[in-house]
């Protein structure tokens, strides 16, 4: 049975919004609203992360050329431009350690800040950078999920892609060479259904102890 889903922008609760996401590669040809856009990256930013750290960062790009140019760095897939606005979610640990102290919060006093930060940030002294941004992009997989479920909850769509070359996506950007790029994201209004969810049943995926 096919089931009716909501074509509103009226926020969708939690539970709707996961049952209702979809993967979306064809999209309504009109530009984003700019105030949703950036409540979707606000709601995203709200994702937890050990230590607070939030290596997440975010490049959003609603210009046809430089669209056009990451759509050929992802093995042109079509959705890079069909979408309005595709969101490049990467991570920094390098600017994460530059700036340690604005990952805790400053209800834990100065002492505390300088105690946690300088502990921080040796624990993290015998890595390689390559090392740093591998733990970094853990981190941001899981605002990637945050940010699927914020899109579909202000009424869009959207298809993470882990296929891409990141190191011309970086080119393109400008973004840094030490940048781990979790995923680039198409976002905007659905334009066609999509498959609906084809999924484990529970029992096959849970063990409960």
């Amino acid at each position: 049975m096919t089931q009716t889903l909501p074509e509103t922008t009226t926020t969708l609760d939690v539970k709707t919004a996961m049952e209702t996401r979809r993967s979306i590669r064809r999209f309504v040809q009109e530009p984003m609203d700019q105030a949703d856009l950036r409540e979707i990256l606000r709601l995203t930013s709200l994702a937890p992360s050990a230590n607070n750290v939030q290596t997440w960062r975010f490049a959003v790009v609603q210009n046809k050329d430089l669209q056009a140019r990451l759509q050929e760095a992802s093995y042109n897939q079509q959705q890079v431009t069909n979408a309005p606005a595709v969101i490049v979610l990467y991570s920094d640990m390098e600017d994460v350690l530059a700036n340690v102290r604005e990952i805790f919060h400053p209800g834990m006093g100065e002492e505390q800040i300088n105690q946690r930060a300088a502990n921080f940030a040796k624990g993290f002294e015998s890595q390689s950078v390559q090392e740093r941004a591998a733990w970094a992009n853990a981190q941001a997989n899981i605002a990637l999920g945050y940010l699927l479920l914020a899109a579909r909850g202000l009424g869009y769509d959207t298809v993470p892609m882990l296929g891409f070359e990141p190191a011309k996506v970086r080119e393109i950007l400008g973004l840094p060479a030490h940048a781990e790029i979790a995923a680039i994201v198409p976002v905007g209004k659905r334009a066609e259904e999509g498959f609906e969810h084809h999924r484990h049943n529970l029992d096959r995926i849970a063990k409960f102890y």
